[in-house]
This record gives C-alpha cells, structure tokens and sequence, in this order.
C-alpha cells in the first residue's frame, strides 16, 4: 500500500531503547513501501483555537495514519481529533499507562487478575491516622503481598512488603501519588511470561526469570526465553488486550496455582527488542501488516 506515516516517540526521554523502538516501526513500514517519518513529541504541537491543528515546521500535510510510541495522550489524541488513525489509539494508551484503570477494565470484563485494592485518594497527606484503612487491607491480604503505583516502567514502582511497618513506611512514602496494595502471586516468584499480542493473535512469547528478584523484568537482571504459550494463556492475552481497547500490546502474565495465567501488566507500547533477541521475532512487521488491514477496512 502506498501509504504515509508519522512514527512518534518522546524526544525528552534519552535511553536509546526509546528512538530503537521507533526506528524499528520505521524500517517494517519502509519494507511495507511506506513513507514512514519519525518525529520527537515536541516536533508536533498541538494547536488550539477555534479549530484544532499540529504546529509542524517539516510536513504540512497529514500522514495516513500514526504509529504513536509515547505516551503524551494529549498529542495522540489531537491528532485523532484531526481524523488521523492512531495506533494504538489514545484511549488504550491511557489505559494502558494507569495500571489502576487497566485493573478495571479487567476485573469488569472477569478476567483473572491478583486480587486488587485501590488506595483512596488522600492528597499526599499522611495515611497513618486512618488505622481502619490499614487495617482492612491487612485483613484482606496476608503478608507479604504487593504495593504497587499507578504509573511505573520496567518493573519500578513495585513493593514488595513483609510486614505492617513496611506497608505503614511505602504507603506514607507515596501517598501523594496513586497505587493499590495486591496479592502477591507467589507462585510466579521471579517469573513471569512476556505475550506479544497483535490483533486476533500472540505472534511471539518469552519467559523471564529472575533469580534474586520477586521482579522478572530483564531490566531489573530477568534472564530470557523463547517460550510456547498454552491456548490458555494466549486466549488470557487476547482477551486482555481487547479488553483495554488496544489492537496491539504486549501482556505479562503470571503463573497462577496449577500455572493457570493471571495477568499483571498491558502494555501498549511494549518494546520490542528485547523479543526480538530473544525469539528472533520482530513483531513491528506484524503490527504494521496488521494497522495495514484496519485501514483497509475503513477505506471505501
């Protein structure tokens, strides 16, 4: 298809894994016969006044459509507004990012999850007076179990507390911002699986293994696997990445009692390179065939 894109990604941001990650879409465009441009967020302003516009010193004429690698929702979803087709879309980019709403969408649709309780809002005032608060958690989990932020990458902003001074301390902490306490899937202890989703179908897993880590993630010191995901695990994955709107992402995936899968974490923009070196996979060729095919639908 003779087709044009625009590939954003976070020009703020200097780790190299985030501008590899967008080049990696630009070359499966370029092998696709497209014109595919990469642009940092603040390349691409949004303007408003009585109608909506894109300050854009380079092109002044519209891609066909975006693949959008950032998470800065208010640029994604100017360029929606302006009837630019983004993927993902910003509504599953938002989702994805706050892992309370993704909790949501789950839990509203039944699919497994660790038990889960959101901590009220407090406006960064200290929670120590509110003993009852603390005191139903504690009556709901047993230690240790999980306090984890709303908004975090590759593993952070995760806690591990084993006890009523330690949940007292991380919960004091980071009152200021959102997070909820959760189960603690022991049985996962260091490992987890890495689901790539496109569309109807997992196109590459791998499993992660950490060995002083209850954290899998290779940023954290996880080791990597090619790894054959069960029907189940891969129907968990699908479903998942529908259930937050997305027509791509990357699922993590515990391992339940018996291995059964319970997810952990969407994400929407999973990067990809770390699948790729370990599978020898390249799934940007997979999700620009299939954005290919979402156009193809809505072109008369």
């Amino acid at each position: 298809m003779n087709l044009t894109c625009w590939i954003i990604y976070n020009g703020f941001l200097k780790s190299n894994k985030f501008i590899d990650y967008a080049e990696m879409f630009q070359k499966a465009a370029i092998k696709r016969g497209h014109q595919a441009i990469l642009y940092k967020n603040s390349d691409l302003l949004p303007l408003l006044t009585n109608e909506l516009s894109i300050l854009n010193n380079s092109h002044k004429t519209l891609p066909d459509y975006v693949v959008f690698t950032d998470k800065d929702i208010y640029l994604a979803k100017q360029l929606e507004l302006l009837g630019l087709p983004v993927f993902n879309a910003s509504r599953a980019i938002e989702i994805s990012d706050d892992k309370i709403l993704t909790y949501q969408y789950l839990s509203a649709r039944k699919l497994p999850i660790p038990k889960t309780i959101i901590s009220p809002k407090t406006y960064g005032l200290t929670i120590r007076e509110d003993e009852l608060f603390l005191n139903q958690v504690m009556n709901v989990f047993s230690f240790p179990f999980i306090i984890k932020e709303a908004f975090g990458s590759f593993g952070e902003q995760v806690y591990l507390v084993h006890n009523e001074e330690e949940l007292k301390k991380v919960s004091e902490n980071i009152s200021n911002r959102p997070f909820v306490f959760q189960e603690f899937i022991e049985s996962s202890y260091g490992k987890d699986i890495r689901v790539q989703v496109v569309g109807d179908k997992v196109v590459a897993a791998m499993i992660r293994t950490a060995q002083d880590d209850f954290r899998a993630n290779v940023t954290s010191g996880g080791t990597m696997q090619p790894y054959q995901p069960t029907k189940l695990e891969q129907e968990v994955a699908i479903k998942a990445t529908k259930a937050i709107g997305a027509g791509f992402a990357g699922v993590d995936l515990l391992f339940g009692k018996n291995n059964t899968p319970i997810i952990c974490e969407i994400n929407s923009n999973a990067h990809l390179r770390n699948l790729l070196d370990c599978t020898g996979i390249n799934a940007a060729d997979d999700i620009i065939h299939y954005i290919e095919q979402k156009l193809k639908e809505v072109t008369p």
